[in-house]
This record gives structure tokens, C-alpha cells and sequence, in this order.
């Protein structure tokens, strides 16, 4: 399975918001951390802050923050609301033309239906204060964004 870069971006996006602990970001300083298309980013912001996964804040001192406790956001969930389409395989789709000319007889739509669902399982089992946690100072400083943190 491979996510699509609006789920990864999303996914960079609440990392470096968590690992900034509570301080705000702008689009163009998290695009310039991860070398992104700003444009790219703001579609991705606008669809998390519909979700309630950030907050942004317009003007001068507006920015971005986290919408709720790092704590709290689990990478699953981040992943099945941000994905456009989980289907693996065609016979996976609700539309009636993607009809399968073995589904009932074939195995394999359970197999991969129970293949992803222990992938998102897994994913649920992290938050995104788990990917930060004593990490915030590496991550910052990966980003090129160098600070005195107690992480």
C-alpha cells in the first residue's frame, strides 16, 4: 500500500506542529522545512483544519497549531480520513462498472481487506506524540529549524 502525498504531507505537517510543542508554524516555514510546495501545503492545512486536527489563525501573528493534544491524534485515524481511497484492489470499490467477474468465489478481497485492516491497526497504535516523543530537538533540527528545546 502506498499513501498518497496529501496523507504524508498531512502526516509532516502534525510532527513538526507536535515537535514545535504548542508554538506556531506558518505554511511557508513547514513547506521550506520539507522542501514542499506551499501551494500542496495549503490544501493540506485547510483539509486538517477541517478535520480538527490543526488550527490556523490569519494576520500577522496569525499561524498554525495543533487543533487538539498530540496525545490524542492517531496516526490511523489521520490516515483513513485523509486518504482519498483505501480500496487496495478494484473489487474493493462500491461502483457497480468495478464489479469483479470472481467476487464470491475469489479469497483474495478478504485476505487484503484483513491486510488492511491490520495495517491500520497498527498505525492506531501510534499517536503522533509517540512519533515526537524525545525526538522534537532531532526533528527541529533535521528541519534546520535549530533551537535551544528540553525535549
Amino acid at each position: 500500500m502506498r499513501l498518497t502525498l496529501h496523507t504524508d504531507y498531512g502526516l509532516r505537517v502534525l510532527i513538526f506542529l507536535a515537535a514545535k510543542k504548542g508554538e506556531s508554524a506558518t505554511i511557508p516555514e513547514i513547506a521550506g522545512a520539507y522542501g514542499i510546495s506551499r501551494g500542496h501545503l495549503m490544501k493540506v492545512v485547510n483539509e486538517l483544519g477541517r478535520l480538527g486536527y490543526v488550527t490556523t489563525t490569519r494576520g500577522r501573528n496569525g499561524g498554525i497549531t495543533l487543533g487538539k493534544p498530540a496525545g490524542t491524534i492517531r496516526v490511523g485515524d489521520v490516515v483513513r480520513r485523509t486518504e482519498e481511497n483505501l480500496a487496495l484492489v478494484e473489487c474493493f470499490s462500491q461502483s457497480a462498472e468495478a464489479g469483479c467477474r470472481i467476487d464470491g468465489a475469489c479469497r483474495l478481497k478478504g485476505a487484503l481487506a484483513e491486510a488492511l485492516g491490520a495495517f491500520l491497526g497498527v498505525l492506531d497504535g501510534y499517536t503522533i506524540e509517540d512519533i515526537v516523543k524525545g525526538r522534537s530537538a532531532p526533528l527541529l533540527e533535521r528541519l534546520r529549524l535549530v533551537r535551544a528545546l528540553g525535549s
